[in-house]
């Protein structure tokens, strides 16, 4: 007979750093209308910012379970003339409505199963799913349809109106990998999107799928890769003739995953490698795997062509473990306050048969990650950069946060925009006791200028335990043009994406 501490098992969350605090799930889905707004929104922006977040709808049974193994809950906030409305949804995935019918995710206490285990790591779970994803990564528009992402799986459909979900989206069955990138990119000049699956036969293996996407949904080309370590491919980058991939040195074993462990261990001997090709017309032997000392790249934030050939690709560096929840072998990872990554620049030659990196360039010496630039130069050379920043020096009050605050990745207190033509940097400070999640770059209407619009921002207020929305001008990053309430409070999310109307008119 089960004990009463078994009965209890996943009838409430963990006293874990990752489940308490500002990181308590949220656990709802709503409809806000007329936002409080602090200042003027431009009656130019017109459009939604749609961000997910891991938010898990039921207790986990393993008690140290990532913060971000949650379901995806996605949030919109739509902007028009001046005033803002928010509206939440969970994604219907397997998992979601397979564990909201069972109303828990424990159904066998005798055996201490799951229905949904450890992150990503089938073996875990005590019955098979089809598709184990939680699309809880990232969500972006595409030929009519908004697809929330994880890597480990095809993406889902959703309405961009109602949040409504559709289904597993596989493009009307073209998608020849399991796995599908948290991290599409968009050409802004023809519409394709180019896209990834790493993992892409199953779990273990070392095959990286790369394909690209017509505006109207239709695969224009897939080849087919071997990686030399199976590792982590979080995000990658696109020039006009060249594609890059960043294998983070997070391993995967599956005879390891099979005992019940890790998806990921750190591997401190495997070097940071790239792998490149061309963007059109390559077949599997064209890959080159160029290789730097053991790092952790972190998310991208463009890659251009060089007038002589050479690729320039800026990234987030770090020389330690950034996922240090997954620590290497020996249980050894980075005290979380030691963890330190920096915008830097590789130029490389493509073509070169030197596959050793020169040490890169650090662009920007600061604590810095969630980079983003003006999507609109995406692939081409760019001068401005927006990320979050973590500078102890501006004053933040970590003495009343701290209580507060939970667990998750690295903390930022600053928005802060790079122009990497002067070399100069502008911090906006939200406040003593305030948190900052990923920017995004909203272009002015009629502009055309690179860098040229608004940065907006999901914000932690740790002194009300609500969220706020941001809304900074570009030209004059150092204050706020209005700060936009919710009367609740969002779990720090992982992505999100500008969308302008009118790039969905006829949705």
């Amino acid at each position: 007979m089960a004990t009463a501490d078994e009965l209890h098992v996943g009838k409430h969350f963990p006293n874990r750093p990752q489940f308490s605090g500002f990181m308590k799930p949220c656990r709802f889905e709503a409809e806000v209308q007329n936002l409080e707004v602090y200042g003027e929104i431009p009656q130019d922006i017109d459009g939604t910012f749609y961000r997910v977040m891991p938010d898990p709808q039921l207790p986990p049974f393993f008690e140290n379970d990532p913060w971000f193994n949650g379901d995806g809950n996605i949030s919109a906030f739509r902007i028009k003339n001046g005033s803002v409305s928010f509206q939440q949804r969970y994604v219907q995935t397997e998992k979601f409505t397979r564990e909201r019918e069972a109303q828990r995710s424990l159904i066998g206490v005798l055996q201490k199963t799951t229905l949904f285990g450890k992150y990503r790591n089938k073996f875990t779970d005590a019955v098979e799913f089809k598709v184990r994803s939680t699309a809880n990564t990232n969500v972006v528009y595409f030929n009519g349809q908004l697809l929330a992402l994880k890597e480990d799986s095809p993406p889902y459909a959703l309405d961009p109106q109602t949040l409504e979900t559709k289904g597993l989206h596989t493009f009307d069955g073209q998608l020849p990998s399991l796995t599908f990138t948290a991290h599409p990119k968009f050409d802004p000049d023809t519409g394709e999107m180019i896209c990834f699956g790493y993992e892409a036969k199953g779990d273990g293996t070392p095959d990286v799928c790369y394909y690209t996407v017509s505006p109207k949904g239709e695969f224009t080309q897939v080849v087919w890769l071997v990686a030399p370590v199976v590792a982590m491919i979080h995000d990658f980058a696109v020039t006009e003739n060249w594609v890059l991939f960043p294998l983070i040195p997070q391993l995967c074993d599956i005879e390891r995953m099979k005992k019940g462990g890790e998806h990921w261990e750190w591997s401190p001997s495997t070097p940071f490698y790239i792998g490149v090709i061309p963007r059109y017309g390559a077949k599997a032997s064209d890959v080159k795997w160029f290789s730097y000392q053991n790092s952790f790249p972190g998310h991208t934030a463009n890659a251009y062509e060089n007038a002589d050939g050479q690729i320039t690709f800026d990234l987030g560096l770090s020389n330690t473990n950034v996922f240090y929840w997954w620590p290497d072998s020996e249980g050894n990872a980075p005290e979380p306050s030691q963890i330190h990554s920096q915008l830097t620049r590789f130029v490389f030659d493509p073509k070169s048969n030197d596959l050793n990196l020169l040490r890169p360039q650090v662009l920007q010496n600061g604590n810095t990650e969630f980079y983003r630039i003006d999507d609109r130069f995406a692939t081409k050379p760019h001068k401005h950069c927006f990320f979050d920043l973590m500078d102890p020096t501006l004053g933040t009050d970590f003495q009343a946060i701290g209580p507060v605050m939970g667990g998750g990745y690295p903390p930022y207190n600053a928005l802060a925009h790079y122009d990497i033509s002067t070399d100069e940097t502008a911090v906006y400070f939200p406040g003593k006791q305030h948190f900052v999640q990923e920017p995004v770059f909203i272009p002015r209407a009629g502009s055309t200028e690179e860098g040229d619009g608004y940065v907006m921002a999901l914000v932690n207020n740790y002194a009300t335990l609500f969220s706020e929305l941001h809304l900074l001008d570009a030209r004059d990053f150092g204050k706020a043009l209005a700060v936009i309430l919710l009367p609740l409070r969002l779990r720090p999310g992982l992505h999100g994406n500008w969308v302008d109307s009118r790039d969905m008119e006829g949705c």
